[in-house]
């Protein structure tokens, strides 16, 4: 077998994994409504749930990043499928706040370890001309998990209860497990690059940036599918449950156009990447503007186009890993993506806190409550904004610096 056919295999298997993981992340978006009633929590605790599932994510990035570097990428997604089970199997016999919250949180340690671990295998397997492709095409195929989590998992709701749906959740997870087991083969770095990592990877000014790229473009996309956009579009827009499920589909479908695109410009045009990045920002907030400032509920056509927009949010985010990719060796590169991926996920769940904590204050999730809630996105784009630019002048001042060879 060839080295590019070993590559391919691993990466498939990786990203295999990564798909069952994104339908573990995202399963609570479409099952909130259910979770409130299940679980006896309102707003506040629904997002308590979405928050503590990302802040467990966000908080393991770094230590998981040095993991990574230091065990491998088989070692550390094994494990991360198997933890993700065992969340799922709490999850599915859940009935209060407490079990719930356990299993979201098993679920958040076991995801943490999983995008990381497969960024890992592309940055080792393929070249670097290849590797913003790569990227996206590892997010892009990851949200078949997240269109999974869409219809069909409120058709199984729906159909069979809360119990079967979540139990067949975890056996879903015992499959990853035996599959990367089965197919995937990973070596470990040499000790002499681990140590300095983390302390190199974050005092590199690319590694920030690419930190606030993907906290700006990552944080309303994910907000929206993972708990909000479900409630939003049935409770505060009037739509069946079943167009909602099929609007977030079309923006995982969405996304999964644009993230091929957004990764070829990425490698062709390297010096626009932050242009892209703002660009994205930028049409985030002009589509959510047209939605919460329409006089009553807005047409379904303004919908499509908010997740149309939002579509690009991910393949956006993305970029992130790749500014990581380019500023750091591949001895730190499982530390500084961890540093990309925690700055987004401390952002969204940051957002999804804010929105549900302004729910509870406004008194309901009717449409006005809900316009009040998604404004709080706005403090948050201006700032990564900001901040992107802020980096982009100095690693370009930085790159201007060195010495042409």
């Amino acid at each position: 077998m060839t080295p590019r056919s070993k590559a391919m295999i691993f990466w498939t298997t990786g990203v295999l994994a990564y798909v069952i993981a994104v339908f573990h992340r995202q399963s609570l978006g479409v099952a909130s409504i259910e979770a409130a009633a299940r679980l006896g929590v309102g707003a506040a605790g629904l997002s308590l749930l979405a928050m503590l599932q990302l802040l467990v994510y966000a908080g393991m990035q770094v230590p998981v990043g040095v993991l990574v570097d230091r065990l491998g990428s088989k070692r550390m997604l094994v494990i991360g499928a198997a933890v993700m089970a065992c969340g799922e199997l709490v999850f599915a016999f859940a009935g209060g706040l407490l079990p719930g919250v356990a299993g979201r949180t098993l679920i958040g340690c076991g995801d943490a370890m999983t995008f990381i671990s497969v960024i890992r295998l592309v940055n080792l397997h393929f070249p670097a001309r290849r590797n913003p492709v790569m990227v996206q095409l590892t997010g892009l195929i990851g949200q078949l998990g997240a269109i999974a989590s869409a219809v069909p998992l409120i058709h199984s709701l729906r159909a069979y209860g809360w119990t079967p749906t979540f139990l067949g959740a975890a056996l879903l997870g015992g499959v990853a497990v035996v599959l990367l087991l089965a197919v995937l083969r990973d070596s470990r770095p040499h000790h002499a690059a681990e140590r300095p990592g983390l302390k190199a990877a974050w005092a590199e000014p690319g590694t920030r940036l690419g930190m606030w790229t993907h906290a700006a473009t990552q944080c309303s996309a994910a907000a929206f599918l993972l708990l909000w956009g479900y409630p939003f579009l049935v409770q505060g827009q009037g739509l069946d449950p079943s167009t909602a499920g099929v609007l977030l589909s079309v923006l995982t479908l969405c996304g999964m156009v644009c993230g091929p695109l957004l990764g070829y410009l990425a490698g062709r045009f390297p010096f626009h990447r932050s242009r892209m990045v703002l660009i994205v920002i930028g049409t985030t907030a002009g589509a959510w503007t047209a939605v919460l400032a329409w006089p009553g509920r807005a047409p379904l056509w303004v919908l499509v186009l908010l997740v149309v927009v939002l579509a690009a949010n991910g393949p956006g985010s993305m970029i992130g890993f790749d500014y990581a990719r380019t500023f750091n060796p591949a001895a730190r590169i499982g530390t500084a993506t961890g540093i990309v991926n925690g700055g987004g996920f401390v952002a969204s769940m940051s957002v999804i806190a804010m929105i549900g904590l302004t729910l509870d204050l406004s008194g309901g999730t009717g449409l006005d409550a809900f316009r009040w809630a998604f404004a709080v996105q706005y403090p948050v784009w201006l700032l990564g904004a900001v901040q992107v630019l802020r980096y982009r002048t100095i690693t370009r001042r930085l790159l201007a610096a060195q010495p042409s060879t």
